[in-house]
Order: structure tokens, then sequence, then C-alpha cells
């Protein structure tokens, strides 16, 4: 497999020619307000206002990227120079990774590889560990047991799994429990931006409408009855931090004892270690809406800015049958140990680049004989 196809399958796109400096030379692309303005095509769908991607004002790397946010292909800018900075949204520890876990996570260091072996990029990587949230309370309670003695079983043994993938190593690995008291002044930023607001029960709600940007990563439907749902002033309304419940892990916060919501995690570490500004953000294709929607308002609320992230890119699912997505909810699982019991790192590796990084990938797909006999000839 040359290096030519390695790239297509990546969707990361170079002119043969060598530029100036010993670059690659970027092709020709259309004016940014072509851009702009595609992606406005679709705003009868969405809510409130135009929303538009912004076209970093940064350095060029060479590297043609496909960015979810706006469904098209554009120039790859970073903020400074030689330099990317990426959050991957991670694991939530309360079992073991499977296949599915490792298709994205392969394909997302493939990509990581050609950036920096590449294309020559100081690639800052930063992978986030879900160690508290529901599935880890419920798992925990189930088997009688603190939480953490589940969370850092299943993180131990994620990365020893991708160690013997080969997956590179992230710069940073930063846990959820490890952040609360940032996670605790993010909140309370957006509260003082009137951005969000708190309930009766201790929780704390980011307020959609007061924000008036919602729905830039994926088009909103407007027949939803969008009214207070709950104790909530909208229905499209989603939690920052969630008050305490008897039994369950907690903290104190000036709402009262509670823990943070699932999307202010990311923002929070994101934006405490890499700074206001990020240049990439990944993760599977089911995460781009609600989780990175509402990461990016988060973001944009708390840093009084209209775009944090300058570039989404999305893994698509793998699939056991039909349409049906390979998931621990549906028990359809197959693990890492069993994967490497039936074919090499190699194997799969290359059989990860057989598909699209955002294509689905089928389990009965006949991609890994097709690697096998690839790495044999």
């Amino acid at each position: 497999m040359g290096i030519a196809r390695c790239l297509g399958c990546l969707a990361l796109h170079h002119n043969s020619a060598i530029g100036p400096h010993g670059h690659m030379a970027v092709s020709a692309m259309g004016h940014h307000a072509n851009i702009i303005q595609q992606f406005r095509l679709g705003i009868g769908r969405r809510w409130l206002s135009s929303i538009s991607w912004i076209p970093p004002e940064g350095h060029d790397t060479g590297v043609t990227l496909y960015n979810s946010a706006i469904k098209s292909k554009v120039p790859l800018k970073t903020i400074h120079p030689g330099l990317l900075t990426w959050y991957s949204c991670g694991p939530t520890v309360y079992d073991s990774a499977h296949i599915g876990h490792a298709l994205s996570y392969v394909k997302f260091d493939i990509i990581r590889r050609i950036l920096s072996r590449i294309f020559g990029l100081n690639v800052v990587m930063v992978v986030g560990i879900t160690d508290i949230d529901d599935k880890i309370i419920k798992r925990a309670k189930e088997l009688n047991v603190n939480f953490k003695e589940i969370t850092e079983l299943h993180e131990q043994e994620f990365f020893a799994d991708m160690d013997r993938l080969r997956v590179l190593r992230p710069s940073l690995a930063p846990r959820v429990t490890e952040y609360v008291p940032h996670i605790i002044s993010f909140v309370q930023g957006i509260i003082d931006r009137k951005l969000a607001y708190a309930v009766n029960d201790g929780s704390v709600y980011f307020d959609t409408k007061a924000y008036g940007r919602y729905g830039k990563m994926s088009p909103l439907d407007e027949s939803l009855d969008m009214r207070g749902a709950g104790i909530k002033k909208s229905a499209r309304d989603f939690a920052l931090w969630k008050g305490a419940k008897g039994g369950e892990p907690s903290w104190d916060s000036p709402w009262g004892r509670g823990r943070p919501g699932w999307h202010i995690e990311c923002s929070a570490m994101a934006s405490h270690i890499l700074g206001t500004q990020l240049d990439l953000h990944s993760g599977g294709i089911d995460l781009l809406f609600p989780h990175h929607e509402n990461e990016e308002a988060q973001c944009c609320g708390y840093h009084g800015c209209h775009q944090w992230c300058n570039y989404w890119i999305h893994t698509g699912h793998l699939h056991t049958k039909g349409t049906e997505k390979m998931s621990k909810s549906l028990s359809n699982t197959i693990g890492i140990q069993a994967l490497l019991e039936q074919h090499s790192v190699n194997t799969f590796r290359l059989f990860c680049l057989l598909s699209h990084y955002r294509n689905n990938v089928h389990g009965s797909s006949k991609g890994a004989p097709e690697a096998d006999t690839l790495l044999s000839s």
C-alpha cells in the first residue's frame, strides 16, 4: 500500500510538488466565503441565529482536513507554528475496551503519526479519562465496591490494550476527578456570564437560549417542543453540574454537593491544559451531537469567543450486523484480547487503513483477511 493511498484513506491530501522551504504544498481551495456560504445553506433547520465556521487565521500546515463542523475539506492552519493542539475524548472507564474502541483509537493514531512524521507537526495530544459518571456509579453499586476500584482497574487495562495495539500514548491523560476544582470554576464562569442557571436540587444547567448560537455542529429539529422540561428552562438545556443524590460520590460546590455533568469535563480539562483555543478535537461520530455541540457552546460561552475549536474529526462506528453499532450497552462487543488471539497487531492496523476513517465498518467485513493477504504478499 503506497503512502498516497494511506493519505487518501485518511482524507489528508497534499500536492505532489514540494512547496517553498521543503513543505508540502496544499491544493488550491475555494475562497473562505464559499465555505461559510455552504455552511449557511442549512440554516432553515437551525435555531435562533446563523452559525458559521470561521476559517482560522493561523499557520498553514500543508494539510487538507475534513472538518466535521462544516462537512467539508479545508486547509489545516494551526494556532502556533509547527504545533498542533489536539484533544480527544477518551474512555469512560467502567468496563473493558472493545474492538470498536480499538478501531477509533488506532485510526486517530495513524492520523497523528502522519501529521507528525510526514508533515513535521509537533502534536500535543490530550486524552480525557472519564472516571465519574452514571455508568460508573451504577457499576460500583452492582459490585458493591468504591467507584475508584472500577475506574483504576479499567484505566490501566485500557492503556495496556492501547500499548498492545501500538497506539502512541497521549501527551497527557487527565482524569475528571482530579479536575473537579477547575470544573467548578469553569461552571461559575459560565454562570457569571449569565449563560447558566442553578436550580433547587443543586444542579446547574447551560442556558441554550441565552447563548443564542446553539446548533453549530448539527442541524436542530425546530419542530420539537422546546418549552421548559421539568426544572429546566428549555428541553435543550443541559447539565453542567449535577446535584448530589444519596449514595453517590459528590464534591462541595457553591451550589451544594454534586458532581460534574458529562459535557463540562472535556471543556474544562482541555481549556486548562491547552488554553483558550484549540486546533483539533476528535471522537466517535456518536459524540458529534450532543457532546461536542455542548462542548463548543460551553467553551465559547466561558471564553467569550465565537469559535473555540477550529477543526473537528470523527470516526465511524464498527457495526456487528446491519446497522447495529458495537456497544457495551447492547452486549455485542468483542474484547481486544479476543481480537489479538485471532489476528496480529499489524493485521488489525492495516485493517484500519483499508477503510476510510469516517466510514462505518461492518464486523462481517472481509478487511481482516485482505489485510492478512497484503501483509504476507
